[in-house]
């Protein structure tokens, strides 16, 4: 494996003040790593180096063709002062996956853990210490050849922010409102709605747009054919409890393969309950909550964790999920996942990776 090298700023940054307020990805770390790719040589030169801007071509193809990939995770300190990743190696193999979609080069999975390691113990003191705070990880990979010309590039960069961060959502854990999406479509199977790239997101905007002007949080998509089956929330993976089954729609290649999904999964399985991954209609949906059948609805995913659905507006119907509160499902994931993460209690799964080996 190569070794990385350290670049330490001599001018470090002023943390946030107001940790009670950090808000999500507004503010940024001491260092960043970075690492080129050249065709012929390969992945090369892997560094930290003080946080700052990039130089890049103003033809740079990422800014013209979208060919780019991230991924999102989160470093966490225990009662007892260490500094934890939560299954990062997953991350990695799913930065892979877009990596193959986008046909981008794969980058070594362990270097890309230790490069995640060694940049986090050099800003952990940027781990914030307050409820439902965390240090966000972003690496992300980025063409950067000076052509105008649609192919894959030559020459890429390979990039890892870090941001402390609180809750993704205003609400925090209190029930989002969510829009269900009818005229615009976000992804279909055989495009690239099962990994993370910019042009999902870029899709999703006017869409989050229309819905946060008629004063929803987040947007629910369907399917891109039928426009009847369930797909996810613009950010987070879905899951509904339906009578005594608690249903996600299914991984098809138009959804995001969330690790919190994952492991949300993996969790309820353990404590005994149904877990079916399967495709969902929202008529489904609909006539559950206005049976009764439907007791709950959430949402997962790194950056929000999990976030409980209060309200879903279809056409005209608003409705309202468990009375506009969260569900027993929602809250026990909550707390075991974060206490999990934040070292409180024991990891029975093993997820949890300290940064110091």
């Amino acid at each position: 494996m190569q070794k990385i090298r350290i670049e330490r700023t001599a001018h470090p940054k002023q943390k946030p003040a107001d940790i009670e307020h950090l808000g999500f990805g507004r503010y940024f770390t001491d260092h960043m790593f970075l690492m080129d790719y050249e065709e012929g040589k390969g992945w090369h030169d892997p560094r930290i180096v003080p946080y700052g801007p990039l130089s890049l071509d103003p033809a740079a193809m990422c800014l013209h063709y979208g060919q780019e990939v991230f991924e999102g995770m989160k470093a966490y300190r225990t009662p007892e002062g260490k500094v934890v990743l939560f299954r990062p190696d997953k991350n990695m193999a799913r930065l892979n996956l877009s990596n193959e979609r986008l046909c981008i080069p794969q980058v070594d999975e362990e270097l890309a853990v230790q490069a995640v390691k060694e940049l986090v113990q050099l800003d952990q003191d940027w781990i914030p210490d307050a409820k439902d705070t965390a240090l966000y990880i972003r690496p992300f990979i980025i063409s950067v050849d000076p052509h105008l010309g649609v192919h894959p590039a030559a020459h890429l960069l390979f990039i890892i922010i870090l941001s402390p961060v609180g809750a993704y959502y205003p609400e925090g854990l209190n029930p989002v409102k969510i829009y269900v999406e009818r005229n615009y479509v976000r992804a279909v199977r055989g495009g690239m709605g099962f990994v993370k790239t910019a042009g999902n997101y870029a899709a999703s905007l006017k869409a989050q747009d229309e819905a946060e002007k008629q004063g929803y949080t987040q947007v629910l998509w369907l399917d891109g054919v039928e426009r009847k089956y369930i797909e996810e929330v613009g950010t987070m993976n879905v899951f509904f409890q339906l009578g005594d089954e608690v249903v996600t729609p299914e991984l098809q290649g138009s959804i995001l393969g969330g690790i919190t999904r994952m492991s949300c999964i993996e969790m309820l399985r353990s404590w005994g309950y149904r877990v079916t991954e399967r495709r969902v209609s929202l008529e489904e949906v609909v006539q559950g909550a206005e049976s009764g059948l439907l007791k709950e609805a959430f949402g997962t995913g790194t950056a929000a964790v999990i976030s409980p659905i209060g309200e879903l507006k279809v056409d005209d119907k608003h409705l309202v999920i468990n009375g506009g509160e969260i569900g027993p499902v929602a809250h026990r994931l909550y707390n075991t996942l974060t206490d999990i993460q934040n070292g409180r209690i024991a990891d029975p799964f093993g997820w949890v990776v300290p940064v110091d080996k």
